[in-house]
C-alpha cells in the first residue's frame, strides 16, 4: 500500500467557500476515485489557516493520479475549486518520515 500526499493553498478570502464545498463533495467525484483501479483505501483532506493537506493510501498511485488528471468528475470539481485554490504547479509532497 502506497501513501501519497498533496498540498494546496486557499486563496485569500476563500476559506469559508472551500469548507462549504467540501460539505457536499459530488458523488460522481467520489465514485471516480472509488471505482478506479487505484485500490483507494483511505482519502482524507485536512485544512488549517488556508493550507490544505490531502492524504491517500492506494495500491496504485499512478492510477489515482490519472483519475485526478483525466476524469470528467475531477474536471468539473476543478471548475469549482479554481477560484478558491492558488494555482501551484507541483502539489505532490514527499514522505520524509513514517513511524510504523
Amino acid at each position: 500500500m502506497a501513501r501519497i500526499a498533496f498540498h494546496h493553498r486557499i486563496a485569500d478570502g476563500q476559506r469559508d467557500a472551500y469548507r462549504e464545498h467540501h460539505e457536499a463533495v459530488p458523488e460522481a467525484l467520489e465514485r471516480a476515485y472509488l471505482d478506479s483501479d487505484a485500490g483507494l483505501e483511505t482519502y482524507s483532506v485536512f485544512e488549517k489557516d488556508g493550507h490544505v493537506f490531502g492524504f491517500m493510501e492506494v495500491e496504485d498511485p499512478d492510477a489515482i493520479r490519472a483519475v485526478m488528471e483525466a476524469s470528467d468528475a475531477q474536471s468539473e470539481w476543478e471548475v469549482v475549486m479554481d477560484p478558491i485554490l492558488v494555482d501551484d504547479d507541483d502539489i505532490w509532497m514527499d514522505e520524509v518520515y513514517r513511524m510504523v
